[in-house]
């Protein structure tokens, strides 16, 4: 058996590396898709505050002018 470098192993005849400590949990693909579809869900089902909008304001009046014929 070869000589076998701190950090590595030997696995059916092969050096291998050292499996290293996640120190925190990835997210996978499928977990930010559902979070964004929630957030989608949520969206059209409460609104996000769209049902509370104001009135918009009429629209303005021409101004008093000169008369167009002369």
């Amino acid at each position: 058996m070869p000589n076998i470098p701190d950090g590595f192993h030997y696995v059916h005849g092969h050096i291998r590396r050292n499996p290293k400590p996640r120190s925190a949990k990835r997210m996978s693909g499928w977990m930010i898709a559902g979070l964004l579809a929630g957030v989608w869900l949520w969206g059209q089902v409460f609104g996000f505050g769209e049902a509370a909008s104001t009135t918009p304001p009429a629209a303005p009046q021409p101004a008093a002018s000169t008369p167009a014929s002369r």
